[in-house]
């Protein structure tokens, strides 16, 4: 069945959740505060395993807030209609989520001293998890195929707009006090050291105990048994799990179980001609 997508500022959204009002809103009119957290990407890119690590942080490693309160009302989606209702009653500091390109994100960000913490991952293993996800959840429209899924992706023709437009215009953010870069494959070869940066980043010191507890309950295994972040709760006509898993693999290099040679590589030169100037950022190889 079609989808008919909301669009703002000539990129796509999934209707179920958003509205031209609220991301008009969320782009002119929220008002960030000095102590707010953003975590931000790209979709499939990490964005439920920083919610749960930011959780899990902010509350000193403690896994009663993860396993108590569902993950969209400990860290808002302040973009979307109910979201953004939860996050403007939502006691300070905030926690807060989005997949905003840099350009809507909300203006008055850029005059305050709030944090975002930008999680990336490689966009092959991007595409697939997305694919996949887009055939399970109704507020997306089922790709015809992985072969026009990956065209689709490719021209920046899916929902949230295009992964290199996205990913390039919040690197020029790279090198600030009040932005965090890390990329998932970061997160798989060191999760404890990674949560170690993240902690001096956002100031909060752990102990070494409170750190183990981060760790073990932002692993893949504990986060698939976790019903507040997994979408078993939501309904079948939202998210079809029976037509696949929301937490799928948790891997990196899946893509190379999809991608044909030629796929590969002409993904590969297109990658080249946006990104080359950054990809010495990018440790996609090492994973």
């Amino acid at each position: 069945m079609a989808v008919e997508y909301v669009t703002y500022q000539g990129i796509k959204f999934p209707p179920a959740y958003n509205s031209e009002q609220s991301l008009h809103f969320a782009h002119k009119e929220f008002q960030v505060q000095d102590d707010d957290v953003f975590n931000v990407t790209y979709p499939k890119s990490g964005t439920v395993w920083m919610i749960e690590i930011l959780s899990l942080i902010r509350s000193g490693g403690d896994p009663a807030w993860n396993r108590a309160v569902l993950n969209s009302n400990r860290v808002p989606w302040f973009t979307t209609r109910l979201g953004l209702e939860t996050a403007l009653s939502y006691s300070r500091p905030r926690l807060l989520t989005c997949h905003l390109p840099v350009q809507l994100f909300p203006t008055s960000f850029f005059g305050s001293k709030a944090k975002v913490v930008y999680t990336l991952r490689n966009p092959k293993d991007v595409l697939v998890s997305y694919f996949y996800f887009s055939k399970m959840c109704s507020s997306y429209e089922d790709p015809e195929s992985f072969e026009q899924f990956l065209q689709d992706f490719l021209s920046g023709d899916v929902p949230h707009g295009s992964w290199f437009d996205h990913v390039r215009g919040w690197m020029e953010m790279k090198g600030k006090e009040n932005f965090f870069f890390i990329t998932y494959e970061e997160l798989q070869q060191d999760l404890r050291g990674s949560v170690r940066q993240l902690c001096q980043f956002l100031e909060q010191e752990l102990d070494d105990r409170a750190i183990n507890s981060v760790v073990e309950n932002a692993s893949f295994r504990a986060m698939k048994e976790n019903k507040m972040c997994n979408s078993t709760l939501l309904p079948r006509d939202i998210m079809d799990q029976k037509k696949g898993t929301f937490l799928r693999k948790g891997i990196c290099g899946d893509w190379k179980n999809h991608f044909t040679v030629a796929q590969s590589e002409a993904f590969d030169r297109i990658y080249q001609d946006w990104m080359g100037g950054l990809m010495e950022a990018f440790p996609w190889d090492s994973c």
